[in-house]
Formats: C-alpha cells, structure tokens, sequence
C-alpha cells in the first residue's frame, strides 16, 4: 500500500490552516506541520521534509512565491501547490514557471483538495484546463493581433514529431488518458513520450511542460482548449 501524502500548509490565516488540517487527515492524509507566513514555511519545510506544501500566494514577511522558490531548490523532491482566492491572480503564471505543481482555490472542495494532494505527490501537475486556456490567453497576446506563432527554442529541435505533438496537448490540458484517446495510444505509451519529454527538455512536471507549450508557441489564444 502506498504511503500517504505528509504535508505542510502554509497559510497566514489560522481558519485556513486547520480547516485544511481537519479535511486532510480525516481522509488519511498525513499533515506533519503547519505555517504562518513564508518564512516558516521554508524553515518547516527543511525541517518536516514534507512530500507536498499547500502555499498560500500572498502572505507576510515572505510571499508564497518566494517560499516555494525556496523550498523547491532545497527540497527538489517537494511538491508545491499554491493556494489563492482568485483563479486570475497574477502571480499564478510565475509560480507554474518556478516549479510549482500547479494551484487550488481556497474555496476547493474536501473531495478535490484530497485529490489534488495525492495527484501531485505522484509527480503529476494540478492544472484545470480552464486555467490553462486563461493562462493561455494572457500570455499568448502576440498571436491575438494577428502576428505569426512564435519560434521555439532549440531545445524543442530535440523532440520527436510525436513528442512535439504531445506537448503540445499537454499544453492544452489533456490528460495521460486524453492523450491516449486523442492519439490513439495505451497510456503507457504516452507516459513514456512524457518521460521523454521532461527528460529532454528538463522539465519538473506538466505545469512546466504547459509553460513552454505556450512560451514556444505549440499553443496560441484562440486555440481549442478541453
């Protein structure tokens, strides 16, 4: 049986904290701390070594964002999922390109905060593909006016056709599964062409692998998203 999930929460707000506390571990998962502000955080972090840290974007003395930087250069094993109240916070973007692995809303349900807990402790990325098509379409401005698909990186010159494709639907929101369906694959094939993917590329997760989807253009605004 696997081991659950030990986690930190991060947040400034003592209600936030053990509300999340209670929802988490009456549902198995093991919180082994809790933190008030960003420095904390990072000092709990070193200490607890915990698999994921649920970290509130904006908080005192050191923001999330600093945080997470932090803990995941000193803990590459960590995983990090930002907590904020609003899906267009602006600082979302910045925390998918420095590692996170991916964000929730403080508002999630029990349910999905279990869920999201587990899916990133198995090294998978939290992106809902409404946020991805947001993030899509914000960053993606060149490509609105009319202006031609930005060229990508040298790295993607590494890819395969088929890894290239595949990015580009990891960039979209899909699934393992969804790429399967779309590609007409077994989900071990994809996995491998994933693995591939960031070991190329030197991706983290598929937050980052949506990153330079967009970055490099594979997906512009306008785009079909799931």
């Amino acid at each position: 049986m696997t081991a659950a999930p030990r986690v930190l929460i991060a947040d400034d707000q003592a209600l936030i904290r053990s509300g999340f506390r209670l929802i988490l571990t009456t549902r198995g998962i093991d919180v082994v701390g809790e933190a008030a502000d960003g420095a904390q955080a990072v000092a709990s972090a070193r200490e607890l070594r915990p698999d994921v840290v649920l970290m509130d974007i904006r908080m005192p003395n050191m923001d999330g964002l600093e945080a997470a930087r932090r803990i995941l250069a000193q803990s590459p094993h960590c995983r990090v999922i930002m907590l904020t109240t609003f899906d267009l916070d602006r600082y979302v973007y910045a925390a998918l390109a420095l590692g996170a692995s991916g964000f929730l809303l403080k508002d999630v349900t029990p349910e999905h905060l279990a869920a999201a807990v587990r899916l990133v402790d198995t090294g998978d990325a939290l992106l809902a593909p409404s946020i991805t098509r947001r993030l899509v379409e914000r960053f993606a401005a060149p490509d609105r006016k009319g202006g031609p698909p930005r060229t990508g990186p040298a790295e993607l010159a590494g890819l395969t056709p088929r890894e290239v494709e595949v990015l580009t639907l990891m960039g979209r929101g899909l699934s393992n599964a969804e790429l399967a369906g779309a590609l007409s694959l077994s989900e071990t094939t994809v996995k491998t062409h994933v693995a591939r993917i960031f070991t190329k590329l030197g991706l983290r997760d598929r937050a980052q692998a949506v990153v330079v989807a967009y970055e490099t253009g594979l997906v512009r605004a306008g785009d079909r998203l799931p």
